[in-house]
């Protein structure tokens, strides 16, 4: 099967579409944009590229051994067995759901992907905001259960490739809502807008990379609300700098800060709790930020707050 890499296929198309929303922004929203915002965005773009340049091919040595111990056979020929495609695109975004909502709730992990959510904005260049770290911290491991079972490694970088792409065109608020029944069963903007909000409500939510279905069936949708607030975007504890090194390095920088201080009874905990957590309790997680909110909007209403929102919260930060 000749190599196929549908991302880089898909670039000039990315380049349309950001000068395209550009456009718009300029007419219809012209703080959607700012200068040194999109500039850090492209040069994470870029980084994130090398960085899959450099440390690719020891993924894919990885995976190809794992392969040679497959469950399952599709034989020489696997890429002509049609049935496998979909099958693998689906399969991958099941996993791709676990993997985000785990980069939400440990801190291992959340270093790596917390630069995708850095930005203040919310456009199509956000989307270029790929982590530099992802293969230290060992994001694509999550991948490697599906080599396990049989689908080969070449296969399954096309179809997250797609997923990829996929993902690029959810970054705007230039679309509102889609059709209801594409709304019930596809990650949209509106859905995406959620996940990347800091708003108490919204925090832990949305984690679909296509479907938004997961997230329906286990527990963490949430619908988005304009009439009712704006959404803020962002991380609960704002970077306020624009240069790109802190950007990519500083919940890494963090954390090692963190364990060198902490009783050593505590020091994993801060690798491998969810972020914000303490073991003093001098700071918040999202669970604690959600559930004060959750409180308060109780006491206003006056009702419980399962009978308004019965889906409960996971303590993932935005």
């Amino acid at each position: 099967m000749p190599e196929f890499d549908p991302v880089a296929y898909a670039v000039p198309g990315f380049v349309l579409l950001v000068l395209a929303e550009m456009l718009w922004a300029r007419r219809k929203r012209p703080h959607a944009y700012e200068p040194r915002d999109t500039l850090t965005s492209l040069a994470f773009g870029l980084g994130s590229t090398v960085a899959g340049v450099v440390f690719g091919g020891a993924i894919l040595a990885a995976a190809l051994w794992l392969y040679d111990y497959r469950l399952f056979d599709f034989g020489e020929s696997w890429w002509a067995v049609w049935w496998a495609w979909p099958l693998a695109f689906v399969l991958d975004d099941l996993l791709y759901y676990v993997f985000h909502r785990m980069a939400h709730r440990v801190r291992w992990f959340w270093a790596s992907h917390v630069n995708h959510h850095s930005s203040q904005h919310y456009n199509l260049s956000t989307a270029l905001r790929q982590t530099w770290t992802g293969f230290f911290a060992l994001s694509f491991a999550f991948g490697l259960p599906l080599v396990l079972l049989g689908f080969h490694p070449a296969m399954l970088a096309i179809v997250s490739g797609f997923n990829l792409i996929y993902q690029f065109w959810i970054h705007t608020e230039a679309i509102g809502q889609m059709p209801r029944w594409f709304e019930a069963v596809m990650n949209t903007p509106s859905h995406h807008r959620v996940h990347h909000a800091t708003n108490p409500r919204y925090l832990d939510r949305n984690y679909a990379g296509v479907f938004i279905v997961w997230d329906r069936m286990f527990g963490t949708f949430e619908q988005e609300r304009p009439e009712e607030e704006a959404i803020r975007y962002g991380i609960v504890k704002q970077l306020g700098s624009f240069n790109l090194l802190w950007a990519v390095f500083h919940e890494w920088i963090g954390i090692a800060q963190d364990m060198w201080r902490a009783p050593w009874k505590h020091k994993l905990s801060y690798l491998l709790r969810e972020p914000g957590w303490s073991h003093d309790g001098s700071r918040e997680t999202s669970a604690t930020i959600r559930a004060r909110w959750e409180a308060r909007r109780g006491d206003v209403t006056g009702k419980p707050v399962a009978e308004e929102n019965p889906i409960a919260g996971s303590g993932e930060p935005a």
